[in-house]
């Protein structure tokens, strides 16, 4: 397989869309308006929440399982413009089912326990088509180690060692897996049927809106033209990219083909090129506010607001994004590289002022995630803001007087504010009329019904969008709903516990490995679910803070795309940059790694993480952590000032750990190692720039 299609693989995982067969014809035509059904049926129960949440939760998992069969051949990597009859066929199957729970929904609740049998036959199949649409879609790992599960709690009682446990009839396993909220139609289902999709939708409608022109632009007319600047725009936009979008390796293959050429352009090797993007993309998911949708199912899973969830999330990713950048700007003094002519990067204050506009919805949504309204309501307020801001400057785009322009918008909002007064209409119910209200004069306006036709298509692309993510959540229900009967995860957890025995440390690193193998196959989302349900108890029972455990699992499974020997996001950026991705990794393992220690900084100091203690805590512990990225970034590059030699690289090094260690006096000892090696280093540098001279 050549590089290109492996890395087009790679994005197909995270973002299946790149991989979805474009069909031709009246099928075509079928799956996009399935799609944009889909994503309407997503708006309106989120919206108005019209329906009981198993029949959302089925009707949702319906939806995927059709569009995955019409979209996805049987053999993954086959493109067919036409979707064989079997196809249509499971595809009907699975969207037909999905009303069993609506049609047959209080005779479900009155024999719940008491399975019939149409009911286990519709839930068989039902597991069989999720498990094949999950394979088409994500490959085989993940459907074969949740397939695995299924026996397991069957034969349970015949197996050997720490495995065996009471076994249980296939009557219970498929009534947990589909009739219950444990398996299929869980937690993480719920989630992917609400928050994940509308913020998927809102990511989607901003993009089409320009707002990656404008990220690009922003960070091309801030940093571009400094020392290293390529670089330092590859780390700022993707950085911003995160906040609405947390799909780590497909960004590799989006702004991944404007940075990684342009560095490479201005002196960066490949693999460092390929290196930084890697890891700015990948540290898009863990940027609030989206955080690759994470955030979302890990507020739901431990029962806190969303909110302390991103908030949690802030300090860590400033850390690792400023390692980024610093790595970047170490590595462009030690080469001399410059950055663009500041002729060549547009304006950021141009950009602003001309499409500041897009910046709205996202202060919107942050501003009421913060202030206590639910995701579900602060998505779709977002994505209705969204709307209307693409209608409305298509409604006014002829108008080139500021005057009538401001007159447009202050008419609209009044116009809203007269409505919501005297109608008693629900916001969502506003935000609806308003938008048709736009419908309809953009419907007479130049340009507006190719503005309408964009709005539809953004529909379908985050329903496509959804399918990777949505699928993964169902099936990664019969793993946790498994778990659960059997209470494997708890004897994984003693099993650890009884090998770690009261040493957190040895307690943090086996985790760690074992977040970090699961990724190497695994996506995020299904990483986390996995991860959460049977690594994080362990940490929790050793007394590390809730959310502080699940921050730590879930930042070791992105940590997983950028590690070797597997390495995804690498193995994606290789692509772009033409180079080794074993060099890509290795490089990028150095340039990520606040991602590696600052999980660990966190769980000896949930202060990093706003968990307990004080401000003057989490002020502490986060210079400590600035410090050491510092030392740890000139040592790595062997450059600060100057040239490192080994000895001062491994002083820095010594210096870093031990801000590092939350041992009593390791502070004191290496802030005075970090004294003495700036002094001398500064000293040495002074002294070789004056022979020099």
């Amino acid at each position: 397989m050549s590089a290109n299609s492996e890395a087009k693989a790679v994005a197909d995982r995270e973002n299946p869309a790149h991989g979805a067969a474009a069909l031709e014809g009246w099928q075509g035509t079928a799956v996009l308006a399935i799609a944009i059904v889909f994503t309407c049926f997503q708006i309106v129960t989120a919206a108005f929440s019209p329906l009981p949440t198993i029949v959302l939760r089925s009707v949702h998992v319906g939806f995927l399982v059709a569009l995955c069969f019409l979209l996805f051949r049987f053999r993954r990597g086959s493109h067919s413009s036409r979707a064989p009859w079997y196809d249509i066929l499971l595809a009907a199957i699975g969207f037909g089912l999905a009303f069993y729970h609506w049609v047959f929904e209080a005779e479900l609740i009155l024999r719940a326990g008491d399975p019939t049998t149409m009911d286990l036959i519709v839930g068989s199949i039902v597991t069989v088509l999720v498990i094949e649409a999950a394979r088409r879609v994500m490959g085989w790992e993940l459907p074969l180690l949740c397939s695995l599960f299924i026996p397991y709690a069957i034969f349970g009682r015949d197996l050997p060692g720490f495995l065996i446990h009471r076994g249980f009839d296939f009557e219970q396993v498929i009534d947990t897996l589909y009739f219950g909220t444990e398996g299929i139609l869980g937690t993480p289902t719920f989630v992917s049927a609400t928050y994940i999709f509308l913020f998927i939708l809102f990511g989607a409608l901003l993009e089409r809106a320009g707002m990656i022109s404008l990220f690009n632009d922003l960070a091309l007319g801030t940093v571009g033209h400094h020392k290293g600047g390529p670089a330092k725009v590859s780390v700022i936009s993707s950085g911003l990219m995160g906040t609405i979008n947390g799909s780590g390796v497909a960004n590799v293959l989006t702004t991944g083909q404007f940075t990684i050429p342009l560095m490479m352009r201005f002196g960066y090797r490949p693999a460092f090129a390929g290196a930084v993007e890697a890891c700015s993309s990948m540290g898009g998911q863990i940027m609030p506010p989206v955080m690759g949708a994470v955030a979302f199912i890990m507020a739901e899973t431990i029962g806190i607001p969303y909110s302390e969830v991103a908030l949690a999330a802030v300090i860590p990713a400033i850390l690792y994004f400023f390692s980024a950048f610093w790595m970047v700007h170490l590595e462009a003094g030690r080469a001399n590289l410059l950055g663009l002519k500041k002729e060549d990067c547009p304006s950021a204050i141009r950009a602003l002022v001309t499409k500041w506009y897009l910046l709205l919805p996202l202060a919107v949504l942050v501003y009421l995630l913060f202030s206590g309204f639910t995701p579900l309501f602060a998505g779709t307020m977002g994505m209705a803001l969204t709307a209307v801001l693409i209608l409305g400057q298509q409604a006014v785009g002829q108008t080139k007087v500021f005057f009538y322009r401001a007159l447009f918008w202050i008419g609209l909002g009044l116009c809203g504010a007269v409505l919501y007064r005297f109608s008693g209409l629900r916001i969502e119910s506003l935000a609806v009329v308003m938008i048709a209200l736009l419908i309809v004069l953009t419907w007479f306006v130049k340009g507006g019904r190719e503005t309408q036709k964009m709005l539809l298509f953004s529909f379908a692309d985050a329903a496509k969008g959804a399918l990777g993510v949505g699928i993964a959540c169902a099936l990664v229900g019969i793993l946790v709903g498994i778990s659960q009967m059997t209470g494997v995860a708890n004897d994984l957890a003693r099993g650890i516990l009884a090998v770690a025995g009261d040493n957190l440390l040895l307690a943090l690193l086996m985790t760690m490995v074992t977040c970090i193998i699961l990724g190497t196959g695994i996506p995020t989302i299904p990483n986390y679910i996995i991860t959460s349900s049977m690594a994080a108890p362990v940490l929790t029972e050793m007394g590390v803070p809730i959310l502080v455990s699940h921050m730590f699992v879930f930042y070791f499974g992105i940590m997983a795309d950028l590690t070797p020997p597997v390495a995804l996001a690498a193995l994606a950026a290789s692509s772009v940059a033409k180079e080794n991705h074993m060099k890509i990794a290795l490089t990028a393992t150095k340039i990520g790694l606040a991602g590696y220690v600052v999980p660990f900084m966190a769980v000896y100091t949930p202060a990093l993480m706003l968990q307990g203690g004080t401000w003057f805590d989490t002020a502490y512990v986060a210079i400590k952590a600035l410090i050491a990225v510092c030392l740890w970034g000139a040592a790595a590059s062997a450059w600060l000032f100057g040239r490192l030699g080994w000895p001062e690289r491994i002083w820095a090094t010594a210096a870093a750990f031990g801000f590092v260690v939350a041992l009593p006096v390791t502070d004191e000892i290496a802030a005075a190692l970090t004294v003495s090696f700036l002094v001398f280093h500064w000293w040495k540098t002074r002294r070789a720039a004056a022979r020099a001279a």
